[in-house]
């Protein structure tokens, strides 16, 4: 039958100690989680500034739903687009120092939106190699020739477009890029790429997701972390579900760009417009960002505090700590079953840390991906640095 093959291949992924097992959590987001009637100190969140149950945020929710409904009712372009919408757009296009905004329901649906929107046949995509999945789909799916370089390799990227430039046949060119890396936490040369879109006439677009709350002034992303200009050929997506603690995804950039994504992105035209009342707790959660300085502060200070002393203990039981100076911390142990059996060893202990497996990582380089919060303390991070230890 044909089901009987989903059940070989389910087995495999078995045996290579690769299929995925969701849990249940039966507490609100936090750095202290019930799972299975058991609390566990979880470094396992996107939560960066831990504001996903913030009083202030749950309130505005909760005030939205009251004034404006449960549901939108209809796409953006046909009669979903509500006030609160339209205001969060400006707000966040404001935020980051660009002259529009479009909000997306996720992400991935962002990313997917903006890709084929800009480019397709006869065009050419200058990818990270390192890039999320979504970046990944949406240069596959988008009919463009999809070429990758080495991750953050400015100089295989020039090559790339050197050599496009002089075969001619890309009329349209596109640099495609995580600004902070998911799973190995650190940040792209944006300043690089960003003269070389200059230099070859190119997109720039940047996924933002793990930066935007987080880095630059006033938690303002990426391009403030870095000193990017508000050039018309960037196009700035980021999410609003990691730092921001709600739900969501925008993209920011020139007028015509966000008037040409509202006309032609198939995953913002057609799709309901997400809840108003989300928009309302993301416009809370923005002015919290904004006046957020002390969480960020303390974000960096737990940042600093891990990889002080996880640094010389990777060395010495022969894994690898990653370079990264985000949330993101990195612990690379090496093999599936030796990243699952560490996993398990710290939810014995009561901490919960994942282990990240190929595909998602590549082959041999199977870790713990450590995501650290403001809402941690120092005793937390030092509980986590502790039993790491015990359990190695």
């Amino acid at each position: 039958m044909i089901w009987d093959e989903l059940d070989d291949r389910l087995a495999a992924l078995d045996r290579e100690h690769l299929r995925r097992r969701r849990r249940v959590v039966e507490s609100p987001c936090g750095t202290r989680l019930t799972v299975d009637g058991r609390e566990m100190l979880a470094f396992c969140s996107n939560d960066y500034l831990g504001l996903a149950n913030h009083p202030q945020i749950v309130a505005a929710l909760c005030d939205g739903a009251r004034q404006w409904g449960a549901g939108s009712g209809a796409a953006h372009a046909v009669s979903g687009h509500l006030q609160p919408h339209q205001q969060l757009e400006e707000a966040l296009a404001k935020f980051v120092n660009l002259p529009a905004a479009l909000l997306f329901s996720t992400g991935y649906m962002a990313n997917l939106g903006i890709v084929a929107a800009l480019v397709g046949r006869g065009d050419a995509i200058f990818a990270d190699r390192l890039n999320h999945a979504s970046l990944i789909d949406a240069a596959q799916s988008s009919g463009a020739e999809h070429k990758r370089y080495a991750h953050g390799d400015v100089s295989a990227l020039r090559g790339l477009l050197e050599q496009s430039d002089a075969d001619g046949k890309a009329r349209r060119k596109l640099i495609l890029t995580d600004a902070v890396f998911s799973m190995d936490g650190d940040i792209a040369p944006l300043a690089e790429l960003f003269a070389l879109a200059e230099k070859h006439d190119a997109w720039l677009v940047i996924d933002d997701a793990h930066g935007f709350g987080v880095l630059g002034q006033q938690g303002r992303g990426s391009l403030s972390h870095l000193g990017l200009p508000a050039s018309k050929r960037v196009i700035y997506m980021a999410t609003l579900g990691k730092a921001v603690g709600v739900a969501g995804a925008f993209v920011a950039g020139a007028e015509s760009v966000i008037d040409w994504l509202q006309q032609k992105s198939r995953t913002a035209i057609f799709t309901t417009a997400h809840p108003p009342a989300v928009s309302c707790a993301v416009l809370q959660s923005l002015a919290l960002v904004e006046a957020g300085d002390g969480l960020r502060q303390g974000l960096g200070a737990r940042i600093a505090q891990l990889r002080d002393a996880l640094g010389p203990m990777a060395a010495r039981r022969g894994w690898q700590l990653g370079t990264s100076p985000t949330a993101i911390q990195p612990l690379i142990v090496g093999s599936n079953e030796a990243a699952l059996e560490l996993s398990a060893a710290l939810e014995a202990q009561g901490i919960w840390v994942p282990a990240i497996r190929p595909p998602t990582v590549p082959q041999g380089s199977a870790r713990l991906r450590i995501c650290l919060s403001a809402a941690h303390s120092e005793a937390d991070v030092e509980s986590l640095i502790a039993k790491l230890e015990q359990c190695a």
